[in-house]
């Protein structure tokens, strides 16, 4: 219920200007969000990559309403690519990218976010990079996949997101599950009803683990986006049992949670890409991050009492 009524704040405009304004939310903040400029992130990505793990950077923002801020949004992606061939990190980093943010959702949004896809995908490729077209909720779930089909014609390696707990899941991934498809296998963190997705633990958890069954079968590289200690080891035994080599597979995971369990996995000679978040606009990628886990609200309570 908890988790419910927090993916609902996120939508709402009057809960975000409060909790914008307020500093221990913003101190919190900082655990999940490596700044508010590309700089920020790219200091973050540099530390990760001292310690043996890799990054995929997300410039913040979604659900754009005009043309301008799509390409304003494109631009900030371009300039990212920038400095991370500045600064010789295109190796270890890559981009995440939202179909909304680049025009999505706006009338003739699928060209708009092709054009503007392309044109960030290219850069990343000219810069020795990539990038993974990420999800976000089942309403855009086609649209979505319809654009990666389409950009992946000329960038085969673009990537992408499937959630395990919507129920159309498992034939995505057997539809997606080929040799050379990118495909990031993460549970899901927006707010669904029952009618498309699982919402009991133990359900989404299978589904995981048929969905991922299926992307290694298949051959597919697929990018393990969990934190769940179960399903870490179930991907561990798949895998293994595979046969599947390092570097045909990676765990994903994100910036500020479970440092530790990063450090072991890679440690252990298997690709750990970190999800780094960075810009102004993170409001509602920290909610949904208080909504996977009640520890974080727990923090955050702590928080605001203190301040109290």
């Amino acid at each position: 219920m908890m988790r419910r009524v927090l993916l609902t704040a996120a939508k709402i405009p009057a809960i975000r200007n409060l909790s914008v304004r307020l500093p221990p939310i913003r101190r919190m903040v900082d655990r999940f969000v490596a700044g508010e400029t590309p700089e920020a992130a790219l200091d973050a990505v540099a530390r990760i990559a001292a310690t043996g793990r890799v990054a995929t950077i997300d410039h913040l923002g979604e659900d754009t309403t005009t043309q301008a801020a799509a390409l304003a949004a494109t631009d900030a992606n371009l300039r990212l690519i920038s400095l991370i061939a500045e600064r010789g990190l295109a190796e270890v980093a890559e981009l995440s990218l939202k179909a909304s943010a680049i025009g999505q959702a706006l009338p003739g949004g699928h060209a708009l976010a092709q054009e503007n896809a392309e044109r960030i995908i290219a850069a990343a490729h000219e810069a020795g990079t990539r990038v993974t077209i990420d999800m976000e909720d089942h309403t855009t779930t086609d649209a979505t996949l319809a654009l990666v089909q389409e950009l992946r014609e000329e960038f085969p390696d673009t990537g992408t997101v499937l959630q395990a707990m919507l129920h159309r899941t498992p034939s995505d991934a057997e539809r997606w599950a080929h040799p050379g498809s990118r495909i990031r296998l993460c549970k899901g963190a927006y707010n669904e009803p029952a009618s498309v997705a699982h919402t009991d633990k133990r359900a989404i958890n299978a589904s995981y683990v048929a969905c991922l069954h299926r992307l290694i079968d298949g051959g597919a590289h697929p990018m393990v986006a969990t934190h769940d200690p179960a399903l870490i080891q179930a991907a561990l035994d798949l895998l293994a049992e595979a046969g599947r080599p390092a570097d045909s597979y990676e765990f994903q995971m994100l910036y500020g949670i479970r440092p530790t369990e990063q450090q072991r996995l890679a440690d252990a000679g298997h690709t750990v890409r970190v999800y780094v978040p960075y810009g102004t606009d993170w409001y509602g990628y920290f909610m949904r991050r208080l909504a996977e886990k009640p520890a974080n609200l727990a923090l955050l309570g702590r928080a605001l009492i203190g301040r109290g």
